[in-house]
């Protein structure tokens, strides 16, 4: 990384000292961070082998070379192979390169704050959000078909596949696909009404196009195949018919983050960077070079791409942070007795957690309490199917929020380092979703707790005041710990083990912020470029049955009565 070997070895700007000064600061965290490899075979994945073999060994008793014996071979395997690991899940489909989020790992970063940072229902950005998103714009399509195609029109029809089809029913993807055909769109629409729809799932409906009215309802939103040659994990078609006639087909895909796209999608023109990035390298070298910060470069780059001036730009993240903070208060302020819907029957705890946390006599129990709080809270509220902020992702939607809470509501801290913390979180995950993915079912939950704690980490050092390397230091540790994070959710629901590793994502992003902060920055091993290339691959080789399927973990460990 740029400028590493150039600082001082006693350097640590960002000291804590005036964080603590109120003893009954709920976030009174204190930052004290107390034989030779068989010929083809990759050396790394040999080394991982051996060390699997040896901890088998250990837990069942048995010698290593007993359970060597047992272990599957190993193989040599061309650099272009990604299988997975597990029985019966066969290989991993790798996603098509016709795909823009894919192609963009060429280009620089042009990602917006807008694009990235949205306002939707719960559970899920790419199971609830995105297929509502999706729907509404094939209903837009559908409205500017010619009078004479729209006269033959009889009915509406939504397809899912993949993972979309596997966990689908505990995302509320069939109802995010309905709300959209009838012309819902996610930052507006009442979480009432989805409510609605899971109360009276056989309500119709009637989509106006044209001068024809078609009837919808639940029983036109399919639930297809789990498996096949899908170019996302997350696929789905819209379908207007005339009788068995198409009159209008799309195949699309949720990405990620809310992010959608489509067979032949091409990405909308934008203007130019200022500073353009494709490597936390080269962003942090422009903001050292310039004597400024990351934020800066960021919200230059902002205006730059969408021509907006620096207040447009803040008065959008304003929106998003007022969001945020609305989440958290909303969760906290729900009943401990309130029952999250769907069969797992999971009691709120929010708001338990939050009081009991404040009686505790020991200043870092109380701070460590109140954080996973807020995390809880708004991780229940994306739980319960409200409005969220996909930040990246709606199941990581706690993490962030509860660092924006605690820094605005409890630290008091100015609003507009909240507002350039929020900028820095922002190139962070546009990072990860340039370079690796922001999808569980295309990553694990690595890729959205993971990338929710970085970024939050990133948000803490720079509301702080933090030089750009420790604010790079604090996002990859961040995301170095949550590597190889599984996502199984029970039943397919948003709740176990989502809503808790919510909190964990918030308190490991204070955690790698209070190493980052004390630590000599520039003796930091691992640098964040390197942890995102780690990201992609472990997304690569992780077995699918834990990408959001339900088909492994603690979604079959996990016995519900």
């Amino acid at each position: 990384m740029s400028n590493r070997d150039d600082e001082r070895p006693d350097e640590n700007p960002a000291s804590t000292k005036s964080l603590h000064d109120d003893d009954r600061d709920p976030l009174g965290l204190s930052p004290q961070v107390p034989s030779d490899i068989p010929r083809g075979l990759d050396r790394r994945k040999f080394i991982m082998r051996s060390a699997v073999i040896s901890a088998a060994a250990v837990m069942t008793g048995c010698t290593r070379s007993e359970t060597e014996r047992t272990a599957p071979p190993p193989t040599a395997e061309s650099p272009q192979t990604v299988a997975t690991s597990g029985t019966g899940a066969g290989p991993v489909v790798p996603l098509s390169p016709d795909l823009d989020v894919v192609k963009k790992e060429k280009g620089p970063v042009l990602t917006t704050v807008d694009e990235f940072y949205k306002v939707g229902p719960g559970p899920s950005s790419s199971h609830t959000i995105g297929p509502m998103r999706i729907t509404y714009d094939f209903y837009q399509r559908a409205t500017k078909l010619p009078a004479d195609k729209l006269a033959k029109a009889t009915a509406l029809r939504v397809n899912l596949f993949g993972s979309l089809s596997a966990t689908g029913k505990g995302h509320g993807t069939e109802r995010a696909s309905l709300a959209g055909l009838v012309g819902k769109e996610p930052a507006t629409v009442d979480p009432k009404f989805l409510d609605s729809l899971r109360d009276k799932p056989d309500q119709t409906f009637q989509v106006k196009l044209g001068n024809k009215s078609i009837d919808v309802s639940l029983k036109d939103v399919i639930y297809d195949a789990t498996k096949g040659d899908f170019k996302h994990p997350n696929t789905m078609t819209v379908k207007l018919l005339g009788g068995d006639e198409v009159l209008l087909e799309q195949e699309y895909y949720s990405v990620g983050g809310g992010f959608i796209e489509w067979k032949g999608y091409t990405p909308p023109k934008k203007n130019p960077p200022k500073y353009p990035f494709k490597t936390m390298k080269e962003l942090r070298t422009y903001a050292d070079d310039n004597k400024t910060t990351i934020a800066k470069i960021m919200l230059a780059n902002e205006m730059s791409i969408t021509g907006r001036s620096e207040q447009e730009v803040n008065a959008f993240i304003d929106k998003i942070i007022n969001a945020m903070v609305a989440t958290v208060k909303s969760g906290l302020s729900m009943s401990e007795d309130d029952v999250l819907p769907g069969p797992i029957k999971l009691h709120s705890k929010a708001a338990t957690v939050y009081k009991r946390a404040m009686d505790d006599k020991y200043e870092a129990e109380r701070g460590i309490g109140a954080l996973s709080a807020f995390a809880l809270a708004a991780s229940e509220e994306n739980g319960r199917g409200h409005l969220v902020i996909t930040a990246p992702t709606g199941g990581s939607a706690g993490v962030m929020p509860s660092l924006v809470y605690g820094l605005l509501e409890v630290r008091k801290v100015d609003r507009q380092k909240v507002r350039d913390g929020m900028l820095a979180a922002a190139a962070v995950g546009y990072l990860c979703k340039h370079h690796a993915t922001l999808s569980a079912a295309e990553g694990g939950c690595q890729a959205e707790i993971g990338v929710a704690s970085a970024m939050a980490a990133a948000l803490v050092a720079t509301a702080y005041d933090a030089p750009s390397l420790v604010v790079e230091n604090a996002a990859e540790s961040a995301l170095e710990h949550h590597l190889g994070m599984t996502c199984d959710p029970v039943a397919g629901y948003v709740q176990v083990p989502c809503i808790e590793r919510c909190a964990f994502g918030a308190v490991k992003a204070w955690t790698a912020f209070a190493i980052a902060s004390n630590e000599i920055a520039s003796r930091h091993r691992v640098n964040f470029d390197e942890t995102v290339v780690a990201l992609a691959q472990t997304a690569k080789d992780m077995n699918s049955k834990y990408k959001e399927t339900s088909e492994a973990g603690l979604a079959q460990s996990v016995t519900l009565c």
